[in-house]
């Protein structure tokens, strides 16, 4: 990783830096001198555990955002290189060309053979420009769906991982039917006669998201966030301004306790402390273990039980907000 992206802290990240170059400091002291700092090296350090637990524990919406983005932040390439092991990525969508926003292909994690899609942002400027920012085309949907019914077909659990601020607005995309190719997705999904477990490890935005999160457990990770629209998009409508992009996500409240509560997903996934940016291995190592554990109890079902399942657990989603009346009219509690 550049020293750029090593050097790179938000803002409300910089006291936290500020005391571990401090403690670099010392440590670098000790070591060139025989005087022993070690109890001032420790109390900075505990002082730098207290401050993180403060400041993560209290993030605001926009501050959960700028976590989920953050340039350090692991990707789906970064997860199937640590969790996947012999794996074989499978291209196109046997119509028009191979969307590399959107990545796919079969391998295990731990001795379960998966199926593994992911959307990628790509991290470096020409990375990024390949993968399009994360920004799926309809190609890269018809890709997934092909990957998931093959799946099916052949009795493997698939795994998806979500991180996306949204699918692809171009003119090409719409020419080619994308919100028709992400409706097919949602459509087909609920067909799908195996597991299908979906894991946000970023930003989970919109349909563009959605495509390939119809799943039986939806999980998020600890920093993620999962909304309709993105900040920035919905200050645009709202306001015609994209720079009141902090009070629009403020005001959606994105995060995944807020999700969890609607029944949008069923679980969150603990991140090292400071985000999974902090100890990526830790982090890997987690998730490997949530993955391979939900993936067992999922298998358990028979299809008809597993299919039932995934169409009523769409169907409850946010009826912890709504009351239904006697003409089926429906008020909405804010």
């Amino acid at each position: 990783m550049s020293d750029l992206l090593n050097d790179f802290t938000l803002e409300f990240e910089k006291p936290v830096k500020a005391l571990e170059k401090q403690i670099e400091e010392l440590q670098e002291a000790e070591k060139k001198s025989e005087i022993d700092i070690s109890k001032e090296i420790k109390a900075l350090q505990k002082k730098v555990n207290s401050l993180v637990h403060e400041i993560y524990s209290n993030l605001t919406s926009w501050e959960r955002v700028q976590l989920s983005r953050h340039p350090k932040r692991p990707h789906t390439i970064d997860y199937i290189n640590a969790l996947v092991t012999d794996f074989h990525e499978v291209a196109g969508d046997r119509y028009f060309a191979n969307d590399q926003a959107m990545i796919g292909g079969f391998g295990y994690i731990g001795d379960k053979k998966v199926c593994v899609i992911g959307i990628e942002k790509g991290r470096k400027t020409k990375e990024k420009v390949t993968h399009n920012f994360g920004m799926p085309r309809p190609e890269g949907y018809r890709k997934a769906i092909r990957l998931m019914k093959t799946a099916s077909r052949f009795d493997i659990p698939v795994v998806t991982f979500v991180d996306t601020p949204g699918a692809y607005p171009g003119i090409g995309a719409e020419e080619r039917g994308q919100s028709s190719a992400i409706a097919e997705n949602l459509a087909e999904m609920f067909d799908i006669e195996v597991p299908i477990l979906s894991l946000v490890i970023g930003e989970g935005g919109s349909g563009g998201a959605l495509g390939i999160a119809i799943a039986d457990r939806v999980l998020m990770m600890e920093y993620s966030i999962y909304s309709v629209i993105s900040p920035e998009s919905c200050a645009s409508i709202l306001w015609a301004d994209p720079k009141k992009a902090e009070v629009a996500a403020n005001s959606l409240d994105i995060g995944p306790n807020r999700a969890l509560e609607l029944g949008v997903i069923d679980d969150i996934v603990a991140e090292p402390s400071g985000g999974a940016h902090k100890d990526p291995e830790a982090n890997f190592e987690n998730v490997k273990k949530v993955l391979v554990k939900e993936i067992k109890a999922l298998q358990k079902l028979s299809k008809k039980k597993l299919m039932d399942a995934r169409f009523h657990k769409s169907r409850k989603m946010g009826n912890q907000t709504i009351d239904t009346m006697e003409d089926g009219d429906f008020k909405v509690y804010q």
